[in-house]
């Protein structure tokens, strides 16, 4: 039988505490003790027999851990890894790191308020647009797995307000219809910016990705049949460090027919980069040697597409009639837009692509023919002119 006992604190007061059994812990197999303090008698006595009784019973209640949103974070993440590719689990870390943790972190996670939720997310609209809505389903998904873990009973994410951004006119697509493309080509000096030249050919006739393009090697390049194989992509992983990895999704890897044009580039490229890696000491016999690379042979960096076009631009508009900027994805929706003005189907367009879903296709569909008939009719009240 569990005794009270009488003690006095290091104040001079009196109190009353006691330690009990609770049985086994079913979840450690281990035997489970609490102590209990009071200030008075009665309060123990009540205590120790609602305990008694409940131990009896089977129904004592285990005390949940109140854990804080940062080891929430820690626990989900540790499954969250087996989920995905490194560098998507590497993005998201990154997001947590910067953005997340420093609002909730070292908050209990039944701590947390909507109002406290709300009032970050209004911070976040502010500062950036695009990404709000990101953080803020990443937030409500460890509140979820907070849930999920009996930690929490509710989800104080799901009752804020998410903020609309006023939503705004595009002054200019980004894709180039047939002519703005040739004024870009037509610009660059090809045999002085060879590589260049195929790397934006390649981009702007194939619509493969950054990272597919700064992927390939030589032996995705079939000469013979004049096709290219798309089978990998650069990426970044833990710590910036570029990896290669599978293509984005399962149709992501596919086979694309090259024009006589492109071929001709490619193999001009070939014989010029070969000439320059001997001189360089380096084995160029490898299918595995990569298209496009850096001075010493590795990856390029994956802004250095973006590096050239914002230098060939600018160079452009300061010598003839400004083309409106895109950026190096703009190459993927002027291919689509091309796909689409010559008459493919929204099918052959996937397949080419390499999109998952039908509907990632119909959206640069949508978007491309709006952009195409506004152009059409603004063609036609000048032709009226009236």
């Amino acid at each position: 039988m569990t005794k009270i006992k009488k003690y006095t604190k290091k104040d001079g007061s009196t109190a009353y505490k006691f330690n009990i059994y609770l049985g086994i812990d079913p979840k450690t197999g281990k035997s489970k003790r609490t102590n209990r303090h009071f200030a008075t008698l009665k309060e123990a006595k009540v205590e120790l027999k609602k305990l008694e009784y409940q131990a009896t019973q089977g129904i004592i209640e285990h005390k949940e851990p109140n854990l804080t949103f940062n080891e929430v974070y820690n626990e989900w993440f540790e499954g969250y890894v087996n989920t995905v590719r490194e560098s998507t689990w590497y993005k998201k870390k990154k997001i947590f790191e910067n953005h997340i943790l420093p609002a909730f972190g070292k908050y209990r996670i039944r701590s947390i308020t909507t109002a406290q939720i709300q009032s970050e997310l209004n911070k976040w609209f502010k500062s950036t647009t695009n990404n709000f809505k990101p953080w803020f389903y990443y937030t409500s998904a460890i509140f979820k797995y907070a849930i999920q873990q009996q930690y929490i009973t509710d989800n104080p994410a799901k009752r804020v307000i998410m903020p609309r951004k006023t939503e705004h006119i595009e002054k200019e697509p980004n894709f180039w219809n047939k002519d703005e493309l040739k004024t870009f080509f037509d610009f660059i000096d090809s045999k002085k910016e060879l590589e260049r030249y195929t790397l934006f050919r390649i981009l702007a006739f194939t619509g493969i990705r950054r990272g597919e393009c700064l992927a390939l090697t030589w032996n995705d390049f079939n000469n013979t049949e004049n096709i290219l194989q798309i089978n990998k992509t650069l990426t970044q992983g833990i710590g910036g460090k570029q990896i290669i990895q599978d293509t984005k999704t399962i149709k992501g890897t596919r086979t694309i027919p090259l024009d006589t044009t492109t071929i001709k580039y490619l193999n001009l490229w070939r014989i010029q980069d070969r000439k320059e890696l001997l001189k360089m000491g380096f084995n160029i016999g490898k299918g595995s040697q990569l298209i496009f690379h850096s001075n010493t042979n590795h990856f390029k960096s994956l802004n250095t597409p973006k590096k050239w076009l914002d230098l060939i631009m600018k160079r452009l508009n300061s010598e003839q009639t400004l083309l409106h900027p895109i950026t190096i994805h703009g190459f993927r929706h002027s291919y689509a837009s091309a796909l689409f003005a010559s008459g493919a189907t929204i099918k052959e367009a996937q397949t080419l692509l390499g999109h998952e879903d039908a509907q990632t296709t119909l959206n640069i569909y949508t978007h491309v023919t709006a952009d195409q008939n506004k152009e059409a009719t603004e063609k036609l009240v000048k032709f009226l002119n009236f």
